[in-house]
């Protein structure tokens, strides 16, 4: 019984610890949006404001595009060197690119090198973001206890999210203690600060978690076997190319959850302001009250994923998105009420709920730990560059266009996609290949089929 204890109590210890750091990475990554509101006229000439926004939307969108080089490369380091390692690397990178745009003199100082210092900076997020995601979902899902990895892998979700709540919580503080000219001449730079010094902690931090199990045995095992030289490596992308199914799931699980995701999350803020009418301040606490309850709601959709599967929640996901995404950003588009936005934004989160809940898991159980977290990686960051970092880029270039409302029927396209996806796959929580063995990872045999008309 103590051992039992003991054990659940290591478990815990090391999913708190992967967990503070991937609050730091997302809070960093986060930062920029939050504020970009303030820092769109320090960067970018003179211009109407959804110009400017357009333009750090655009740079937005460049993080995005470094984000598949990262998975590729963190999750190639993942898979060879350890979950650790990589993770310790990832907030490195991170707390480059956060220094970077903290200390970067504005357009009026530098000129053209001031938005390019910015896409330097942001690049380097990307790298970082691109590999801490699926390193981190890999890690939490490998030290999770069978049975509970659905609950335990929720909480990067939580720590995702939590990162955007205190970045919006930072961003309030200096709301009410700073005036609105300093807020634009210099007060955003502070939350960057705030960031690169939290990366620079948790860099210490990651190097006291335990690597997990099935990576140590997995490396036991390659010690143990005979292998041949022209045997592909682990990590490498000879062998993800071994599992294409596989990341074409990734890849349509993802679709229409990150398109979801930050249309409801980051892209939300701007068009409150922009469209709803709402001032910056009452946005700031709608959305600061509904990520709140969002974080609530990730260990409760787990927890709910370990009794009744992966798929139903993603099916309840993609039903809600597909009909309630075009009135729901309607009726938000032509209210100024701060408790009917709240209320409407919620609605659309308890949706989103049954994706953000479960994608990390459902991706890290279907691939062996050999290549677990290059093949969630590569594909997820691939499908969020293209789709998911160009969500504010689409949105901002339709209204701006005169032609908003198609970007609400752009949306909900997307999730319909996936909702084809959702309701075909299989249960990935059966076989998983989290709870085989080392030796029956090692044949591609074991690969989890894509579709299958089960319930």
């Amino acid at each position: 019984m103590s051992t039992t204890s003991s054990g659940e109590r290591r478990v815990i210890g090391n999913v708190l610890k992967g967990s503070v750091g991937n609050l730091i990475e997302w809070y960093d990554w986060y930062v920029y949006a939050a504020f970009s509101v303030y820092f769109a006229k320090e960067f970018f000439p003179e211009g109407d404001t959804t110009a400017q926004l357009l333009s750090t939307a655009a740079v937005f969108a460049v993080g995005f595009l470094m984000r598949p080089i990262g998975g590729w490369i963190m999750g190639r380091y993942a898979d060879r060197h350890g979950r650790r390692s990589a993770l310790t690397l990832s907030v490195t990178v991170m707390a480059a690119g956060s220094l970077v745009i903290a200390v970067t003199p504005s357009y009026a100082s530098i000129g053209l090198v001031a938005p390019v210092l910015l896409v330097i900076a942001r690049m380097l997020q990307g790298l970082s973001v691109g590999g801490e995601y699926a390193t981190s979902a890999t890690y939490l899902a490998e030290v999770a206890s069978p049975g509970r990895r659905g609950f335990y892998s929720s909480f990067q979700y939580v720590t995702l999210v939590a990162g955007q709540l205190i970045a919006l919580g930072v961003q309030i503080i200096l709301q009410l203690t700073l005036p609105a000219e300093a807020m634009q001449s210099w007060g955003w730079r502070i939350p960057f600060l705030i960031g690169a010094a939290g990366a620079v902690a948790v860099m210490w931090l990651r190097r006291t978690m335990d690597e997990s199990e099935a990576f140590t045995d997995e490396v036991e095992a390659k010690r143990d076997a005979d292998t041949s030289d022209d045997a592909p490596k682990e990590g490498s992308l000879r062998m993800l190319l071994q599992y294409p199914r596989e990341c074409l799931l990734v890849c349509a699980l993802t679709l229409g959850g990150c398109v979801a995701f930050y249309t409801y999350t980051t892209y939300m803020q701007k068009y409150m302001i922009n469209t709803s009418g709402i001032s910056k301040d009452t946005v700031a606490w709608i959305n600061f009250a509904a990520l709140l309850v969002f974080i609530v709601l990730q260990p409760i959709g787990g927890a709910l994923s370990d009794r009744i599967g992966r798929r139903k929640l993603l099916i309840f996901f993609g039903i809600g998105g597909t009909v309630l995404t075009v009135p729901l950003m309607t009726v938000l588009g032509t209210t100024t009420n701060p408790i009917a936005a709240f209320a409407l934004m919620m609605l659309g989160l308890i949706v989103v709920t049954g994706y953000t809940s479960v994608n990390a898991i459902v991706k890290t159980e279907l691939f062996p730990t050999k290549v677990r977290a290059l093949g969630v990686g590569l594909p997820y960051a691939l499908t969020l560059a293209i789709f998911g970092g160009t969500v504010e880029t689409v949105a901002l270039a339709l209204k701006r266009a005169g032609h908003e409302s198609l970007f609400f029927y752009y949306v909900t396209g997307c999730i319909a996609i996936s909702l084809v996806v959702y309701f075909f796959m299989r249960e990935t929580s059966d076989g998983s290949p989290l709870d085989r063995t080392s030796n029956r990872e090692d044949t591609p045999d074991d690969d989890v089929e894509l579709v299958d008309a089960r319930s």
